[in-house]
């Protein structure tokens, strides 16, 4: 993983240089981006989130429980999405239908450009506290050039 490669990095609402998925090689802060643990994937063989989850000394019960107290504090629970909470969508800009309908429905009196601003503000809050749960010190030193950004 390379710290803050500009080919990694998205200017998204209410994250500048926002990382892209993990899965696409993004920094470390791209696991907020990342799906619920245990479950099939379409593309998996392109998930990084487990090997990089492993390089971080962070386990998948640890990243699940980090993911669902964030989804609990935040209100973001929701039996629209695919794993049952906001916590665990993508980046996708463009949209996608399960992510923006729960958006929508949690913040009812927002436009579609409020609720987005929002939610990518969330998602690098989560983004932090993944990070702040760091335990492999070979890694502690990449880890703490990106909790600098925040």
């Amino acid at each position: 993983m390379t710290v803050l490669d500009p080919e990694k990095l998205r200017d998204i609402p209410g994250w500048k240089d926002a990382p892209i998925h993990i899965c696409m090689d993004a920094d470390y802060r791209g696991l907020t981006f990342c799906c619920k643990p245990g479950y099939s994937l379409t593309f998996a063989f392109k998930c990084k989130r487990d090997e990089t989850l492993n390089q971080l000394g962070i386990s998948q019960e640890e990243f699940t429980a980090i993911k669902e107290k964030f989804s609990k504090d935040n209100d973001w629970d929701s039996e629209l999405t695919c794993f049952g909470s906001l916590s665990y969508c993508c980046m996708r800009r463009d949209g996608c239908p399960k992510r923006d309908a729960a958006l929508e429905k949690r913040y009812p009196r927002q436009s579609r450009e409020e609720y987005m601003k929002i939610y990518y503000l969330k998602k690098k809050e989560l983004s932090k506290i993944i990070l702040e749960a760091v335990k492999n010190p070979r890694v502690k030193k990449q880890v703490n050039i990106l909790l600098d950004l925040f």
